[in-house]
């Protein structure tokens, strides 16, 4: 096909005019017959990739995904424009899933959408093989690698199955996958193998200019509500990530008692709770979720305007996965990570989880087969976890995700009932190989997950662009030094009129120079505690044992509080006269300039009110300030106005109120009859006609039949 009519194709179908980075030549590779991987962040509208061509090539494309949640969301929104889509996972019935799959195998879909475990079942790959794939997409394709950072064993199973299906055409689509990643995917699912041509790699999109990244660092929990209680009053529409379903339930909890609009979301809710969670935030009818990061992937919410990382995540491929949820319209989104060395503890433990010795992964397969002998019955899966963490200190997550191992590799399997968990182990066939297997590969993983978690820290502690950081981070060309001051580190280099700081005083001088000089004398032995307790004079027990009591700076600045002396602490770093140093126990040393702003050589401006005990807190003062900044640099910058249907007039509100009416009555979330962009369009071009209605963005032939005449009975009121 020409290039023009992959856009008129666009339009007809889905009513863009125009595709987005990347998505352009993806399509046009799956068109030619190629394998391709494409590399594209989060709403960067990889799925497009495989709709459309689904809808123009001949066959059945199916696309495997995890995102069992929203299949059925996806599947409306498709059928909407035309496009002959089903699904087919453990939420539907055997009954409906042996219709579906003879609906399959007569080539009554397009396309269809299937969870990787799918592929344990014989009947099922029976049925797909008979349908006769022509095209293979396999959505979350960084879960393949074991190198990636949510690596999921059913999704080895899918190299199998391309084998029985004759080895169609693939095209694999990833938002977090680093060039080690890629290198993988490509080997393990045999892309571009002879004789075809070899695969066609797009890395697109993974600048977001639309997004402000920063990170502040706090000192616990009251510090971290105190910033998130701010950041919602600004933002209003977002998502808090925290690493425990504990820290879910506190903080949605803390919030709603704040009158926000917000709710829950973790794997330990049950799935009718999840669903409707899911729901409300889609449709709008709740404005914050506080969720573990088994919420948000496939969300198709456009006017998310906050993410907060709670805790510190495992890697640079989730926080940018999270973060890039945020301003999927291209207007401006805050993204911040709220930092606290003690939180990295969880991810540390989460990597001892996810990685078991291969010590203990022997021993569970050396279970199996006791306790099972020569019997044909399986052995509880319970029993086996419990005989063998007797007597050891064994992590509870170490041990399930060695069973996850041993059956990988074949030496057990596990059985399940229908519809159910697993519930019983039993010998696999390659049992007896275990003692014989090489299982180094294990310590290379966690080796490589520990790495991912420090160059996470490095990101943390970084005073370089944090944009032009993560595109360098997955190889994208382009990578440049600063970003418009779109990240906190570039807000401070770019001086006091952003950071709103004022020049100081002869006394606020003498201030900064005390400080800075305390600083310096104690030579970076010290943390920011500790000099703010000597400077104050304190009487503090670790301070009289350290022999502070005698310097030189004890009492330098007694009258003010310790609270006072670290904010100004804070923002002398924010400005980059101070640097902490270290992780785990950090330090703070005079920088150069800092030297020099001491001598008086150098100016420095900081934001003196917010220098109160109240605000003391590291990041406190400077949060306060970026967001000052951030609102004047918008004001002036040439952004495109905020706009949302709640204040964009009575047109506006009564689209909205059709539109859920029409998606109540369908039994669907609103955004698959039209997104909030595609009705403020509407109210503001007021269109007349069918033509006019084609006109606007997100509204094809298809939608047009559907919603057209009420659509403009609507407009003609107004």
């Amino acid at each position: 096909m020409r290039a023009q009519d992959f856009t008129r194709a666009l339009r007809s179908y889905f009513g863009f005019d125009e595709f987005r980075e990347g998505q352009r030549a993806v399509i046009q590779a799956v068109m030619s017959g190629r394998d391709c991987l494409a590399v594209m962040p989060t709403g960067g509208g990889k799925s497009l990739c495989f709709q459309l061509p689904a809808a123009l090539r001949p066959g059945v494309t199916l696309v495997i995904s995890p995102l069992i949640a929203l299949m059925k969301d996806q599947v409306d929104s498709l059928q909407s424009t035309g496009i002959r889509a089903t699904f087919v996972n453990s939420s539907l019935g055997m009954a409906e899933q042996g219709r579906r799959l003879g609906d399959l195998a007569a080539a009554r879909y397009d396309l269809v959408y299937v969870a990787p475990e799918r592929f344990r079942s014989p009947r099922f790959l029976e049925a797909v093989v008979g349908a006769g794939v022509d095209l293979f997409a396999v959505d979350e394709a960084h879960c393949v690698s074991m190198w990636g950072h949510d690596f999921r064993p059913d999704y080895l199973q899918l190299a199998d199955a391309l084998q029985r299906l004759g080895q169609p055409q693939v095209l694999c689509l990833t938002a977090t996958a680093t060039p080690e990643v890629r290198e993988d995917i490509v080997a393990q699912l045999a892309l571009g193998v002879a004789p075809r041509q070899a695969p066609e790699v797009v890395v697109r999109g993974f600048a977001r200019p639309s997004l402000t990244l920063s990170v502040s660092k706090v000192r616990g929990q009251k510090d971290k509500l105190a910033r998130v209680r701010g950041l919602v009053a600004e933002h209003r529409t977002g998502i808090v990530y925290c690493a425990t379903r504990k820290s879910v339930e506190k903080v949605s909890g803390w919030l709603a008692s704040e009158g926000v609009r917000c709710a829950g979301y973790h794997a330990g809710m049950g799935d009718d709770r999840r669903r409707r969670t899911q729901e409300l935030f889609v449709c709008g009818e709740v404005d914050m979720v506080v969720a573990t990061n088994a919420f948000g992937m496939g969300i198709d919410r456009a006017d998310l305007r906050l993410i907060v990382h709670w805790d510190v995540p495992g890697s640079l491929e989730a926080y940018y996965q999270e973060a890039g949820r945020a301003g999927r319209d291209g207007e401006p989104a805050h993204c911040e990570l709220l930092y606290n060395y003690a939180d990295v503890r969880t991810q540390e433990f989460f990597i001892e989880g996810s990685n078991p010795s291969p010590e203990l992964v022997r021993s569970l397969g050396a279970e199996v087969l006791r306790l099972c002998g020569s019997g044909p019955d399986p052995v509880p899966q319970g029993a086996v976890l419990a005989a063998v963490s007797s007597g050891r200190r064994a992590n509870e997550m170490a041990l399930s995700t060695g069973l996850g191992v041993l059956d990988r590799l074949g030496v057990i399997r596990r059985i399940s009932e229908p519809g159910g968990g697993p519930v019983g182990l039993r010998p696999g066939p390659a049992a007896s190989e275990l003692a014989e297997m090489d299982l180094g590969f294990l310590l290379e993983k966690a080796e490589r997950d520990r790495s991912r978690l420090r160059r996470l820290l490095r990101f943390v502690s970084t005073r370089e662009c944090r944009h032009a950081t993560i595109l360098r981070y997955f190889g994208e060309d382009g990578a440049t030094g600063v970003c418009g001051n779109r990240c906190d580190c570039c807000l401070r280099r770019s001086g006091a009129a952003r950071l709103g700081g004022t020049e100081p005083s002869e006394g606020q001088w003498v201030e900064i120079q005390k400080a800075l000089s305390a600083v310096a004398r104690l030579g970076g032995r010290f943390g920011q505690t500790r000099v703010a307790q000597a400077l104050a004079g304190s009487r503090d027990q670790a301070l009289l044992r350290a022999g502070l009591h005698r310097s030189s700076i004890y009492g330098l600045l007694e009258s003010k509080s310790i609270g006072a002396i670290r904010a100004l602490l804070c923002a002398l770093e924010d400005a980059g006269c101070v640097e902490a140093v270290g992780e785990e126990y950090p330090t703070i040393r005079l920088t150069e300039h800092g030297a020099r702003v001491m001598r008086r050589q150098a100016s420095v401006t900081l934001d003196w009110a917010t220098m109160e005990p109240a605000a003391a807190h590291p990041g406190g003062g400077a949060g306060a300030r970026e967001t000052r900044a951030r609102g004047e640099a918008r004001s002036g910058s040439g952004d495109r106005p905020r706009a949302s249907l709640a204040a964009a007039g009575p047109l506006a509100q009564e689209l909205r109120s059709w539109r859920k009416a029409r998606a109540d009555a369908a039994g669907k979330p609103a955004f698959t009859v039209f997104s909030d962009a595609t009705l403020l369009e509407i109210a503001s071009k007021r269109p007349a006609s069918d033509a006019d209605l084609l006109a606007v963005r997100g509204i094809g032939p298809a939608k047009l039949a559907a919603y057209g005449e009420e659509l403009l009975a609507i407009v003609r009121k107004h």
